[in-house]
């Protein structure tokens, strides 16, 4: 494809602009090129790049148990993801203890249809594998799955109920967590008792099995403490993911490393489990990029209202340009000539009217579809 948007308003290097912005195949182009199309009162973003989305899951497995069609399921998910604006999009893949479509089993197949199926996706998919990491038991399992299918993105989780353990009782929940896995719960009980006890010895050789891994971006998820973001740091996990206090987002943001935090937070203005406001932290510069986390229409949502709150050119690179720093994608996040063609189209009311990726539309409707098509 080969057309310029003419007398459109576009986020550039320069802040908000009215000019032209033109597409040649999958690229920004420089000047204008194709046809010329009236794009009057409309705006040019760049394409949300979101870090972390696990709203797939109810694409794949619409209720527990019925995975029926993970093909179709990637479909609706790549759907849902373009309407949202989003056109690269980190698919947050557990590796869970918890079972299921958490479970190992299941992660293996999704991350192979990610690799084998790449036509079944309209926007850019990158796998993360979101690993339980108290399960040693599994750690030689998951670094051979980690090389065979070349996963450029690991999250270190540690969902097991600690405090609970800890106080010698039995943890929320055990019973349908434990059906879930397809375990007894006093097989489960058993099992979380293992990991919290082994959490020391965890801690302690992980370094050495990151390490085999050079080449992968490694974050850690759910940063509580200064200290806590510091062992990871010197672990080599260079990004923290939802810190849940002030403390370990500033810690991070210290040593200058990104800090990822969750959109849908920024819309409640709160987080959901009583953790440190992440609009609060983007107001403090104690941000780098924020994600969808479990809900795709978020990050859209939140990009646009912190815009009227701090600007576009303070906002957008929060869900543009920054992520794809943290990703190490030197192609996308911006509009400029030479750039992957990654772009929405908002109307006046600021209503998403187009999502382009790769210079292609993979959402189109409206007014700008009758411009685009005529």
């Amino acid at each position: 494809m080969q057309f310029t948007l003419s007398n459109v308003i576009y986020l550039g290097a320069a802040g908000r602009q009215v000019g032209h912005v033109a597409v040649s195949g999958d690229v920004f182009a420089k000047g204008t090129t194709g046809r010329s199309i009236d794009a009057s009162s409309y705006m040019i973003l760049p394409g949300l790049i979101d870090l972390h989305g696990d709203g797939f899951e109810h694409h794949m497995a619409p209720r527990r148990g019925a995975v029926k069609d993970l093909e179709n399921g990637l479909r609706a998910t790549c759907s849902e993801l373009a309407v949202n604006g989003i056109t690269t999009a980190v698919m947050a893949q557990f590796y869970s203890w918890e079972g299921g479509m958490r479970g190992p089993d299941f992660a293996n197949e999704v991350i192979s249809l990610l690799r084998d199926q790449p036509a079944y996706t309209s926007v850019d998919i990158i796998p993360q594998l979101r690993f339980e990491y108290l399960m040693r038991d599994y750690w030689d399992r998951a670094a051979a799955m980690i090389r065979e299918f070349d996963i450029p993105y690991v999250v270190l989780n540690d969902h097991v109920p600690h405090e609970a353990l800890a106080k010698g009782k039995k943890p929320p929940r055990l019973t349908g967590q434990a059906l879930k896995a397809k375990r007894s719960p006093e097989a489960h009980l058993a099992l979380l008792q293992q990991m919290h006890q082994g959490q020391g010895a965890a801690l302690h050789d992980l370094p050495n099995w990151i390490a085999q891994f050079p080449n992968v971006l490694f974050a850690s998820h759910d940063d509580a403490t200064k200290s806590q973001r510091h062992q990871f740091s010197q672990m080599g996990v260079k990004i923290a993911e939802f810190p849940e206090t002030e403390e370990a987002a500033r810690a991070g943001i210290e040593l200058g490393e990104a800090v990822i935090l969750g959109a849908p937070n920024v819309m409640r203005g709160s987080s959901h489990k009583g953790n440190v406001s992440a609009r609060d932290l983007v107001t403090q510069n104690l941000c780098t990029a924020l994600a969808s986390d479990y809900h795709y229409p978020s990050l859209l949502q939140a990009a646009l209202q912190l815009s009227t709150e701090i600007g576009f050119e303070n906002a957008w690179p929060l869900v543009s340009s920054n992520p794809a720093s943290v990703l190490g994608l030197n192609d996308r996040g911006s509009v400029s000539a030479g750039q992957r063609a990654d772009f929405i189209v908002l109307n006046p009311d600021m209503q998403l009217e187009a999502t382009f990726s790769n210079g292609r539309p993979a959402y189109l409707t409206g007014e700008f579809a009758a411009r685009l098509l005529t």
